[in-house]
């Protein structure tokens, strides 16, 4: 006992463990008192040996104390690397010409114009009539006078500048000189109410109203804005409920010239703007971060003189050449159900007078066209001279395809080789210096490289080897022509089509829809607005470019486009897993979103809601599940599988039930499932049976190599049997079938409109 309290005086018990959390407790036992937060250090002063600098830093030991001896070195690496990074983002901010705070995206800055180019830009896509909307401009532009806007009326009523705010540093707003709007209150009347009326031609949608009732920005629901895309749109068709003054529900509207009112004065018509500049700084650019490593780019951005926007009541000719009418697409490898639904969906949903046996010349309306873009072989493989003979053979031969080769489609439905060499030399912006890039094919900075093609070498093996090999290189990533599964995925073509989308928009204009898309409506509206759009990413604010309305020949291309040859270096990943730089185009969505954003120019590609392309969504990213739209999707897999809890709907309610109010949708992929599966060819009647009965075949076999049953009798032609039918049958089959009965002639389309042969 003596020997211990002799330890005990000693202090040995500075030997026994350690334990965090009394650790306070017990160093206060030990030490008889609590070390301060803050320790003085003196430090020696240059030139003054008899002074010193006194810090004040957090003392360790005091640290120690209170939160252990690992977690007090752990807190304080922490704040010694937070107050390095404060000091840092100070110096940044207030110490340099940018004056701006760091970000630590992990993304390089790519933006490589000026300020005075991106004035040059908005000045230019302005005057144009490319931006009919009352949406404020970046302030961080710096414009210094308002702007006239041709596509925007001016305003009912301004206060005299003596009770007007004071105005910011730079200019927010433009200018409306255009023609008056008269908002329609579009609806069926007695007694055609059974379909909607077609939209009114000429029309345009206020996409400034839709945003107000479906930006998820806002936290508005994709339930309300179907509601209120089809009471304002008058696809109620005669069924509206009372829901009272309808005047908040308007978003479509005519433009009307009224005397004095000109759209583009005089004496300015066809000429370019007068470029606007900021007042003089030091740094012209301050504010805006450059992509480190390239100079700016020089010469300044070179526009054309802005075309003179007209208005569709001016117009001489319903097809106005600076917005034509026409829908684009882009298909890799063999024709499946896939595009052939989506141009079903086209004739189904469109104006294309085919309801009329002749299409008469002083139509009041553009009748639109559908020109789907084949690229013959893998995406990498060059065309060969007879690929647009071999093209239209293959179409020709293809159960899928034959039937749009009618003579009655020929004015709405065509064709088009895709000629990668030929797209990039027919755009100015790329035609000089896109072969000086090692890889076109980059998408989100992960880039494919395709090597030089080499003679195939005389195999001496057998022919079971040859066969595995021209297996494994048709499976290969180079190789592949469309996507059979989930795990042969043909990404070379979806890289591929992310540029064919710009370039295409760029040099015909109209809009681009991926081909896993649907049209649920007429687009005419759509059509009418002069301004670029694209989509929302679901909840993120980026852009996606399943659907994309770009000018033709526009500066927003023109910016676009030298962009991403200055933003040329992405990742490659070589089979031997190496990782170099490679220069390519990016035109993924995600980097496109980067573009616009760090250049201030978002505005002038609009992000609209993705309710209106791609209403699912949200759903199956478990946003808004507590008042989802109708059908009530958690998986995009959900459309061709519907789930049995919902698989009474589908055909119940049938094409009127599906997303009313929509433009589109957008299945995102699947290509490896069939719409139809027990129907998994096309059945359009008499007029197109030497197909169907080939794809019929070609289906039996399929099935009965794929499942070993005993064969039922094989019963009359024509003559099909329900109980061989899918039981509940999904969103997929309902719509494929409906598309399908009316080019049968057995039901009107959407409209009520029936197809004349």
């Amino acid at each position: 006992m003596s020997s211990n309290k002799a330890r005990l005086r000693s202090g040995s018990l500075r030997s026994l463990p350690h334990y965090a959390s009394s650790s306070a407790v017990v160093e206060e036992k030990f030490h008889g008192r609590i070390s301060p937060w803050f320790i003085s250090v003196p430090l020696a002063i240059p030139g003054l040996r008899t002074r010193r600098l006194r810090i004040w830093m957090l003392n360790p030991r005091r640290m120690h104390q209170y939160f252990g001896r690992k977690r007090g070195y752990l807190l304080m690496v922490l704040i010694f690397a937070a107050m390095a990074f404060t000091t840092f983002a100070l110096a940044k901010r207030f110490g340099t010409e940018e004056k701006t705070w760091p970000a630590f995206t992990g993304d390089p800055p790519t933006l490589v114009y000026r300020r005075e180019d991106l004035q040059r830009i908005w000045t230019w896509e302005i005057a144009s009539g490319h931006y009919p909307s009352r949406r404020r401009l970046p302030e961080q532009l710096g414009l210094k006078s308002v702007l006239d806007n041709p596509s925007l009326p001016p305003r009912r009523a301004s206060l005299p500048p003596r009770f007007r705010a004071p105005s910011g540093p730079s200019t927010v707003h433009t200018h409306g000189i255009g023609p008056r709007r008269v908002y329609l209150d579009i609806q069926s009347h007695p007694p055609d109410v059974a379909y909607p009326p077609r939209p009114v031609p000429g029309s345009i949608a206020d996409l400034d109203i839709v945003m107000e009732h479906c930006d998820f920005s806002e936290k508005k629901y994709v339930r309300d804005c179907l509601e209120f895309l089809r009471l304002g749109g008058g696809l109620d068709n005669g069924k509206r409920l009372r829901r009272g003054k309808m005047d908040d529900m308007k978003y479509i509207y005519l433009e009307q010239l009224d005397a004095g009112n000109e759209t583009i004065p005089p004496e300015v018509a066809g000429e370019a703007p007068a470029i606007v500049t900021s007042v003089a700084t030091t740094d012209p650019d301050s504010g805006l971060t450059k992509k480190r490593g390239v100079d700016w780019e020089v010469p300044p951005i070179a526009l054309p003189s802005p075309p003179d926007y007209r208005p569709y009541a001016s117009l001489s000719n319903p097809c106005d050449p600076e917005s034509p009418r026409i829908f684009h697409m882009f298909w890799t490898g063999p024709f499946t159900d896939k595009p052939y639904l989506a141009l079903l969906s086209f004739l189904f949903t469109q104006n294309t007078g085919l309801h009329l046996h002749d299409y008469p010349a002083d139509t009041a309306g553009c009748r639109p066209q559908f020109w789907l873009w084949i690229n013959p072989g893998p995406a990498a493989a060059v065309p060969n001279p007879s690929a647009l003979h071999d093209m239209f053979a293959q179409l020709k031969s293809n159960p899928w395809a034959a039937p749009f080769l009618h003579p009655r489609f020929k004015d709405v439905i065509m064709f088009k080789l895709w000629n990668t060499t030929e797209q990039l030399d027919g755009v100015p912006e790329l035609a000089k210096e896109w072969r000086t890039r090692e890889s076109l094919f980059n998408s989100g900075g992960h880039v494919i490289s395709v090597p030089p093609k080499k003679e195939d070498a005389t195999s001496s093996s057998g022919s079971g080897n040859e066969t595995e090999k021209a297996k494994a290189d048709e499976d290969d990533i180079l190789n592949r022509t469309g996507s059979k599964s989930s795990t042969s995925y043909d990404r070379l073509s979806v890289i591929l089509s992310d540029m064919a989308r710009f370039i295409l928009c760029h040099r015909f204009g109209g809009i681009y829809l991926d081909a896993d898309t649907i049209m649920l409506r007429d687009w005419e509206e759509m059509l009418g607005w002069k301004g670029a759009f694209a989509y929302r990413w679901s909840r993120l604010e980026k852009y996606n470019t399943a659907v994309l309305h770009l000018n033709k020949e526009s500066a927003l291309g023109t910016f676009l486009f030298r962009t991403a040859l200055k933003n040329d270096l992405g990742i490659l990943l070589s089979p031997c897993r190496t990782v170099t730089l490679t220069p390519n185009l990016d035109f993924h969505p995600m980097t496109v979103s980067r573009y616009l954003k760090e250049a201030y120019l978002e505005g002038l590609l609009l992000r609209l809601p993705d309710a209106l392309f791609d209403s699912a969504w949200l759903n199956t990213e478990y946003y808004q599940r507590d008042r989802p739209p109708q059908p009530y999707f958690t998986d995009f897999a959900d459309f061709f599988d519907t789930p049995l809890g919902i698989s009474a709907a589908p055909h119940a309610l049938g094409f009127d039930g599906f997303f009313k109010g929509a433009y589109s949708y957008h299945f995102h992929n699947y290509w490896w499932k069939p719409f139809d599966p027990p129907r998994n060819w096309p059945d359009l009647g008499s007029r197109f049976i030497a197909g169907e009965r080939a794809a019929r075949a070609s289906a039996r076999a399929a099935t009965q190599s794929a499942v070993s049953v005993e064969e039922k009798p094989e019963t009359e032609e024509g003559e099909d049997l329900i109980e061989d039918d899918q039981r509940d049958l999904d969103w997929s089959t309902v719509l494929k079938r409906t598309m399908e009965s009316y080019v049968r002639g057995e039901r009107p389309n959407m409209y009520g409109e029936w197809l004349e042969w």
